[in-house]
């Protein structure tokens, strides 16, 4: 029996649309294969929607993510509207969008490709064997605290504010998910904040250290992130799922993507409740390359297979979708960014029909 499915798409700015087109492509060669049916319908975000409406987030878009199964997400930003007021630069959108959907959790996957261990900075005996999963909360912590803002003071000096806060209740909600993530690997959870300086670090350790009750088939260590960056470029392969706040999330899991050697190639997962999840690259919209067929789509493709896995339950196609991309690169072909020597470049038009290719069993 065909499952059918409402699928909102937002392929946003820069880069967004032409890496969007090749993961559905994908899509549809998959749906056919799994008997799936997808609904695609395609609406306005970022820089996109300032220019077409005059705001990041219209409210049509968020409604129609609310009513759809899932949501995939390309790029957003630009220089363009870089000069823009904070809220209303496109990243606001992508803020209004996690929040508007209630998704606090973001799931962010950095594993060491076998045939791309050598387009690492760093050494192939350090990151080797690398498989990481970063789990960030996401709408809490110093991104959505208040006050913030510009404020003069009584001397008429600018003063900035930004508010880091958490709740017993927000910390919970995340741990829980990071506890059954690490449960489900090899059961290692190191949780990371700044508890020595920062009190709602303090809280979100004791609140971390009372659910490890919970689950006594996890190891919970704790690091404070200064260490924890040093960490994992020194030795990555001592963390398995990480846990962390808004901020330090959205460092750390850069960090860990670059150990990948290239956050081109990482997908991710943002997850709530029960509202429906959003799947995205971690890279940017790129504008300096958007429009030249220079991108590399693998992580929008990775991210259909992750909103295949977590938001669909249909890890069977998934799989499929992500040993596609293991045969391409294994056949030596590369976009730009993890070209090396001896390897086949294409862009990303040539990239999305190697992988149609391979996916119809053509190659």
């Amino acid at each position: 029996m065909t499952q059918n499915y409402r699928i909102t798409l937002l392929p946003g700015d820069g880069i967004g649309p032409e890496i969007m087109a090749v993961a559905v492509d994908v899509l549809n060669v998959v749906g056919k294969k799994f008997d799936l049916q997808f609904e695609f319908t395609e609406a306005l975000i970022g820089g996109a929607a300032i220019d077409a409406v005059g705001e990041p987030l219209p409210a049509d878009t968020l409604n129609t993510c609310r009513q759809s199964d899932a949501v995939l997400l390309a790029a957003i930003g630009g220089y363009k509207w870089d000069s823009l007021p904070s809220n209303m630069r496109p990243e606001a959108g992508l803020l209004g969008l996690r929040a508007g959907l209630n998704l606090f959790a973001n799931l962010r996957p950095a594993k060491i490709l076998p045939q791309l261990i050598d387009s690492s900075t760093l050494k192939r005996e350090i990151v080797e064997g690398v498989d990481i999963m970063v789990v960030r909360e996401l709408t809490g912590g110093i991104y959505f605290g208040k006050p913030k803002g510009i404020f003069a003071t009584e001397t008429g000096e600018k003063r900035g504010v930004n508010t880091m806060a958490y709740t017993e209740a927000e910390i919970d909600r995340i741990g829980r998910v990071a506890f059954e993530t690490a449960k489900k690997r090899s059961g290692k959870l190191c949780s990371v904040d700044k508890a020595n300086v920062l009190e709602v670090s303090q809280l979100w350790r004791d609140r971390m250290t009372q659910l490890s009750a919970e689950y006594p088939d996890v190891e919970l260590s704790h690091l404070y992130v200064d260490n924890a960056a040093m960490q994992l470029v020194r030795s990555p392969k001592q963390f398995d799922t990480i846990v962390t706040g808004n901020l330090f999330g959205d460092i750390l899991s850069d960090a860990a993507a670059m150990l990948t050697g290239s956050i081109g190639m990482l997908p991710s997962a943002s997850l709530g409740a029960s509202a429906p999840g959003v799947y995205e690259p971690v890279h940017g919209s790129a504008p300096d390359i958007a429009g030249q067929d220079k991108a590399n789509p693998l992580a929008q493709v990775l991210s259909a297979a992750m909103m295949l896995r977590y938001g669909l339950n249909q890890p069977v196609a998934a799989e499929f979708i992500e040993k596609a991309v293991l045969q391409v690169l294994e056949q030596g072909y590369r976009t730009g960014d993890i070209m090396s020597a001896d390897m086949n470049l294409l862009g990303c038009k040539a990239m999305g029909e190697l992988l149609i290719q391979t996916l119809e069993g053509r190659i």
